[in-house]
């Protein structure tokens, strides 16, 4: 692969990660827990992330701002309109998960 400029490397990372989060918001279908049992992350990681990514830069930004940039409106209202209660499933897999990897 031939070298990319760290500026167009950035940039096509940023257009990345605006593409997933767009996807997101799109498929509110997808609950978190979901994600967390699939593929260990879910929109909660991604606004962590943002927000220490935002920290080391020393801007100051809460966990609900990041919230509200990732999931496209503010948390409580996403949560109203699209979140479901986790089916026994899914708890027993996010567990499993959880224990395996050491997280709780």
């Amino acid at each position: 692969m031939k070298p990319v400029p760290e500026k167009t490397q950035t940039e096509l990372e940023a257009a990345a990660f605006r593409t997933l989060v767009d996807h997101l918001r799109k498929r509110v279908d997808v609950q978190n827990i979901d994600l967390m049992n699939l593929a260990g992350f879910c929109r909660n990681c991604l606004s962590k992330w943002y927000r220490a990514a935002a920290e080391e830069r020393g801007l100051a930004l809460t966990y609900e701002d990041a919230r509200e940039i990732v999931y496209g409106e503010p948390y409580e209202t996403w949560k109203a309109k699209h979140q479901s209660e986790a089916s026994g499933a899914q708890k027993q897999a996010f567990a499993a998960a959880a224990k395996s990897s050491g997280h709780s």
